[in-house]
């Protein structure tokens, strides 16, 4: 078993940055690949961005790319978000997640473990 524990989020801003950090417990941690969803109420949970088990492969979605960093130390077991720029669309709860497979997807479905979330709410 994997406990993941979100946390950073907040509100901000418009244009403004926040640094959201999952830490994972539990079962040996390794060769997982890790990525961060979010859902806005009445949406869909959607994929933001993935790291693999190195941190040497990073997936973005088209909407964040470019103002959102992905990052993970295995030392910590700690995968965090930096991100930047943001927008009152942003606002969402945003979710950890770790698969028991170093590939990274997009697919919510194609994840094990996940976070309770935190809300990140960003004023216009």
């Amino acid at each position: 078993q994997v406990q993941l524990v979100e946390s950073g989020g907040g509100l901000v801003q418009a244009g403004g940055s926040l640094r959201l950090s999952c830490a994972a417990s539990g079962r040996t941690f390794s060769n997982y690949a890790m990525g961060w969803f979010r859902q806005a109420p009445g949406k869909e949970r959607e994929f933001v961005a993935g790291v693999s088990w190195s941190g040497g492969s990073t997936y973005y979605a088209d909407s964040v790319k470019g103002r959102v960093t992905i990052s993970r130390d295995t030392a910590k077991n700690t995968v965090s978000l930096q991100m930047n720029s943001l927008n009152p669309e942003d606002t969402a709860v945003y979710y950890c997640a770790a698969r028991l497979r170093d590939v990274v997807t997009s697919s919510p479905y194609g994840y094990d473990y996940w976070g309770q979330g935190t809300q990140v709410t960003v004023s216009s």
